[in-house]
């Protein structure tokens, strides 16, 4: 199938929800066929490799095919905010953040306008933006549509969010996460096996895995450490997050009204030290704050 076709039979993301969203229908990720983005401006909150001190190219694309109940970017996940573009706009984004010196095009959950955004990252290239192309991603991503994207993305930035399928299904709505996100990142690692950086630290190509300390699930945390260190060795790095925020109030899901402990975090740390990760980052100081989520109001879009 052309690339320019897949909306109209919608199987972009696991979900497969199969409909036509060239005629105006909206899937589990809220999005019809015209792009919508939230932001796009430089981003100084990701891993150092990829923020450096200029800030990464961050494009934050509207909508999501997962809706996790903790998401801090609740504002544009259910494809509300954000304003419309067409793929030549977004090519003159990707074109303008290059000139604002960013270090990288960050595509931030990009996979339910796959056809769209391949068309404008192509058109882009060909006008001189020669920056690394980073996937940042939630994980529950269709291999056949990272397939789409090989020779194209430099750097997969993907999430591993649960090795329990029935805390996926209690907080994102799929019990399927555990094998989709594996056979996702196997995907990944298969086009970029090895992490390769530049002279300043920045990296050029790669997987980098992240995973959210979420509080009181700190044994889940664990296996999926061991499941990446397991697989993968250090063929990628894995970003330890403590950062979760509570950014409401849960009546269901108690465990998520308060932030991860200092101790719950230093056990996961020495459990990653303990099996021999070498290839990691950890946050270091309260980085579990309301102040490190951007503004989604259309800025640079």
């Amino acid at each position: 199938m052309k690339r320019k076709n897949m909306y109209e039979n919608c199987n972009l993301c696991p979900r497969k929800c199969g409909i036509d969203r060239t005629a105006g229908k909206r899937g589990a990720c809220g999005a019809d066929e015209k792009i919508k983005i939230a932001r796009a401006a430089l981003h100084f909150w990701e891993e150092p490799c990829i923020s450096g001190e200029n800030g990464s190219g961050a494009v934050f694309f509207s909508g999501c095919q997962l809706h996790c109940e903790f998401c801090q970017n609740k504002d544009i996940s259910d494809c509300a905010a954000g304003k419309t573009v067409d793929a030549g706009r977004l090519t003159e984004i990707f074109l303008e953040l290059k000139e604002q010196g960013a270090y990288n095009i960050n595509l931030v959950t990009p996979s339910h306008f796959a056809p769209s955004v391949i068309e404008a990252l192509e058109d882009a290239k060909r006008q001189g933006m020669d920056l690394p192309v980073v996937y940042n991603t939630g994980g529950y991503d269709s291999v056949d549509t990272i397939k789409l994207f090989e020779g194209i993305v430099d750097v997969y930035l993907p999430d591993f969010k649960y090795m329990d399928e029935n805390l996926a299904l209690r907080f994102s709505g799929v019990k399927n996460y555990p094998d989709v996100a594996k056979a996702a990142i196997r995907e990944m690692v298969r086009q970029q096996p090895k992490a390769v950086f530049d002279g300043n630290d920045m990296i050029k190509s790669g997987v980098i895995v992240r995973q959210l300390l979420l509080p009181g699930h700190v044994k889940d945390a664990m296996h999926i450490l061991s499941y990446l260190h397991d697989t993968y060795g250090e063929k990628i790095y894995i970003s330890m997050m403590s950062q979760y925020t509570p950014v409401r109030k849960f009546i269901e899901h108690t465990e998520l009204n308060r932030k991860v402990t200092k101790r719950e975090y230093e056990r996961y740390i020495q459990y990653a030290m303990d099996i021999g990760i070498e290839n990691g980052f950890i946050q270091e100081g309260d980085v579990a704050e309301e102040s490190f989520i951007p503004e989604f109001n259309g800025f640079g879009v």
